[in-house]
């Protein structure tokens, strides 16, 4: 077994089998970050002006429809600014698309009303059969995979991008950003959910029930149809401006009365549970590792306060004991039941049938003919 090492300067460690480091004693990770990452991240005055060209095009490819974008809103911090972004900053006149999946906390359901009646905007709730998400999500479950919130990732940029070429919307824009993203979770945690070809596998082998409705869309279709025979684009705004997580938080609260989570992605009460514990104590994988690391390299966070932080479990016992209940409870199973499943034998992606060789190829060719850019390692 690999001897353990954490990062001299972010604390990414070799729970990432995959991790790189060099003589200096910094990982792959912080490696890239300052070689691709910060050299092609602007969000000065050229960032604005990038930005709102492409507002400016949204507009008049807007007029005279209801809407000139789509927003793909949790609820979390990140969409939540990109909507107050999008309204007020850039005056435009986005449709909020959210997912009920099953599993919104009551702070992401609060989070959503206030900033719909904040903003004045129009929203979309697309909700998700429950008896089959329930079924595909057990059967993520039973086939021991770390990576068990791909149901719900599924569903949420499945819904979205289907909706957004159904409806004719040309603009989608995300909260996806290098602020507090510059670390991207390894594949080995968190294997990438738009593998159709697996999620069918999986819930073929383990599921009880057929996916009549459940939404699904894979990669090629929402990377190549939609985007080259739809039209359909993806727009980051917070790529472009100074975007800094505590002082987004404040302003949102300010303004909406907006509620903060204990952590990033935490407003889905499945994801707390995932995240939180059962992947670190199954597999040994803290999520919490990459955040935090990507705001050590953004300067939002000191190492030593990271390590502090990662230090203390993401849950109080009386707190699991409440959550564990209740996602057997939802799912259908008794407590022992969960616990069973959580001392089951673990497997990883490669167990199933997959699409990764299909997709590092068109990764490649996206990237030869410069559509792509390699910048997140």
């Amino acid at each position: 077994m690999r001897p353990y090492q954490i990062c001299s300067n972010c604390i990414m460690d070799t729970s990432d089998s995959g991790i790189v480091f060099d003589e200096r004693g910094w990982c792959d990770y912080c490696n890239n970050y300052h070689r691709n990452i910060l050299p092609n991240w602007h969000t000065d005055e050229r960032g604005e002006r990038e930005i709102m060209a492409v507002v400016e095009r949204m507009k008049r490819d807007g007029q005279g429809r209801d809407h000139d974008c789509l927003i793909g809103l949790s609820g979390g911090v990140d969409s939540s600014y990109v909507t107050y972004l999008a309204k007020e900053k850039f005056g435009l006149r986005p449709l909020l698309y959210h997912v009920d999946a099953g599993w919104n906390s009551q702070q992401a359901v609060n989070n959503i009303e206030k900033l719909v009646d904040g903003l004045g905007l129009d929203l979309f709730t697309e909700v998700v059969d429950w008896p089959e998400m329930r079924d595909l999500q057990l059967a993520f479950f039973k086939a021991q995979v770390p990576h068990l919130d791909t149901p719900q990732d599924h569903a949420f940029f499945a819904g979205l991008y289907n909706f957004a070429a159904k409806h004719n919307a040309k603009y989608i824009l995300t909260g996806a950003n290098y602020s507090t993203e510059c670390v991207r979770e390894p594949l080995e945690w968190h294997y990438h959910a738009s593998d159709v070809r697996q999620l069918r596998d999986i819930h073929r082998r383990f599921g009880t029930r057929p996916l009549k409705k459940f939404p699904l869309a894979g990669i090629f279709k929402f990377k190549i149809y939609y985007r080259f025979f739809k039209g359909v684009q993806v727009v980051k705004p917070l790529n472009n401006v100074p975007f800094f997580k505590e002082a987004a938080m404040d302003e949102l609260v300010a303004k909406y009365g907006w509620q903060k989570y204990a952590h990033k992605h935490y407003e889905s009460r499945f994801t707390r549970f995932y995240e939180g514990y059962w992947l670190p104590s199954k597999f040994g994988y803290d999520k919490r590792r990459a955040h935090f690391s990507s705001l050590i390299l953004t300067g939002q966070l000191k190492r030593d306060e990271a390590l502090a932080k990662i230090a203390i479990p993401a849950y109080t016992e009386e707190a699991l004991a409440q959550d564990f209940e209740y996602i057997a409870t939802k799912l259908g199973l008794s407590v022992g039941e969960l616990q069973a499943l959580h001392a089951g034998e673990n497997k990883t992606y490669k167990d199933y049938a997959n699409d990764m060789a299909l997709i590092e190829l068109g990764t490649k060719v996206l990237r030869a003919l410069g559509v792509q850019r390699a910048i997140i390692r």
